[in-house]
């Protein structure tokens, strides 16, 4: 077997092919489902893939879900490391192997195997795991010792109530976590041996090395590194991740911008990123979206980061007829790369026609799609001027917006020119 001293390729093997039920969502199983905004998939992947000692990481997958892996990942800074998803088995034991046997080819020296419903994993758990492994253990199981006080109870018939029949001593108990760590060669080939001898039901992979006479050693734990099971721990996932943000982002800020582009022929409009059909067409040096000019420049405004002709000249031939969808989806991962949130985009349309009311639920529903956000976060309202000035005569369209965004304080702007 390898000297774990001379280990230097580590893989993560995360285990998501589960059905999560008991977590609801319908068909979205738990780890699909979102929490703070993000996948709960995406938020376990990028917390290893941080870790610089992580080399890569294997996901395992339903058969069903890759069109839900594929969105969940979509854009994540995990992609440097992550490997093709693989197909799971038929149970937790079987969907592990296969994850094992995808790693063969990279042959990593030790692997964690870590559940994909417990996405509040820290690097110091990682760390605290590998480094076990570095110091001459050969299977680790992260763990907490278990605090409360433990009750044997025992059903009851009739009335099939729950009756106390001893306290169990806690002392030397621990509540086992993931990441389990392991020599890779010595995991796969435990997983192989239960498999072949049809060794069922073992609930976690130390419980597998434990079968196969491996022993097992203790590393650290985080009472935070708990696991969604239930609709009530994703709802809480939920509030924790929303609490953490608003602790970290509580810098508040307000900008306002205001758009006009004005008509020349054509048969429709581009609003919000729908188009309406019209007797005429707004001009620009891109589609002319007022309403996503505006919102952009907003979002910037409040970033400090310039506006939308800084980063994207009219005189530059690119975005010639360019659809504004991306000018607005850069703004937003602006923020999120300056570890912020957009909290409410606000547009008010200035025209008399074409009439926007129609229209607004799209509008809203496909802005919040580009920012990547709740629709409840995106308000689109529309007003006449009365048929004063250059909107009430129909010579344009004109949109003020507003952008509200959460910032860490030591926010600063990408682009220091601006």
């Amino acid at each position: 077997m390898p000297e774990i001293a001379s280990a230097t390729k580590v893989a993560v093997l995360v285990v998501a092919a589960g059905r999560g039920t008991r977590a609801g969502g319908g068909e979205t199983p738990k780890q699909y489902r979102r929490i703070g905004g993000v996948a709960v998939l995406r938020r376990t992947v990028e917390a290893f893939a941080g870790v610089d000692r992580v080399d890569s990481i294997q996901v395992v997958i339903h058969a069903d879900d890759r069109a839900m892996y594929d969105a969940a990942l979509a854009g994540s800074s995990a992609h440097a490391k992550l490997r093709p998803p693989v197909g799971g088995g038929d149970s937790r034991q079987a969907s592990v192997l296969n994850g094992l046997e995808a790693l063969r080819a990279e042959a990593p020296d030790l692997v964690l195997i870590h559940d994909a419903a417990r996405p509040f994993v820290t690097g110091d758990v990682v760390l605290s795991t590998l480094d076990a492994l570095a110091g001459g253990a050969r299977a680790v199981v992260a763990a907490v010792p278990v605090a409360d006080t433990l009750k044997r109870g025992e059903v009851t018939a009739p009335e099939s109530s729950v009756q106390v029949r001893g306290t169990v001593e806690r002392a030397g108990l621990w509540a086992a976590q993931t990441p389990q760590g392991f020599v890779f060669a010595d995991i796969l080939e435990a997983h192989r041996r239960a498999a072949a001898a049809g060794v069922e039901g073992l609930t976690d992979d130390a419980a597998v090395a434990e079968w196969q006479g491996l022993a097992v050693a203790i590393s650290p734990g985080d009472a935070a590194n708990s696991k969604i099971t239930t609709m009530e721990d994703l709802m809480q996932a939920d509030r924790i991740i929303q609490l953490e943000e608003l602790a970290r982002c509580s810098d508040v800020r307000v900008a306002t911008a205001y758009d006009v582009h004005a008509f020349e022929p054509g048969d429709e409009v581009i609003l919000g990123g729908i188009a309406i059909p019209h007797d005429r067409a707004l001009k620009g040096h891109s589609d002319a979206d007022v309403v996503l000019h505006a919102l952009t420049d907003a979002i910037l405004g409040a970033l400090c980061d310039g506006d939308i002709g800084h980063h994207f000249p009219p005189s530059d031939p690119q975005w010639r007829g360019a659809p504004s969808d991306q000018f607005l989806r850069f703004a937003a991962e602006r923020v999120r790369r300056a570890g912020g949130a957009i909290s409410l985009l606000d547009a008010t349309v200035v025209c008399e026609r074409p009439k926007v009311g129609p229209h607004r639920e799209a509008m809203r529903a496909r802005i919040a799609e580009i920012c990547d956000l709740p629709v409840g976060r995106v308000a689109v309202k529309a007003t006449t001027s009365e048929r004063l000035g250059f909107t009430g005569r129909e010579e344009g369209i004109a949109t003020l917006a507003t952008a509200t965004l959460r910032l860490p304080f030591d926010y600063l702007p990408e682009d220091a020119s601006c």
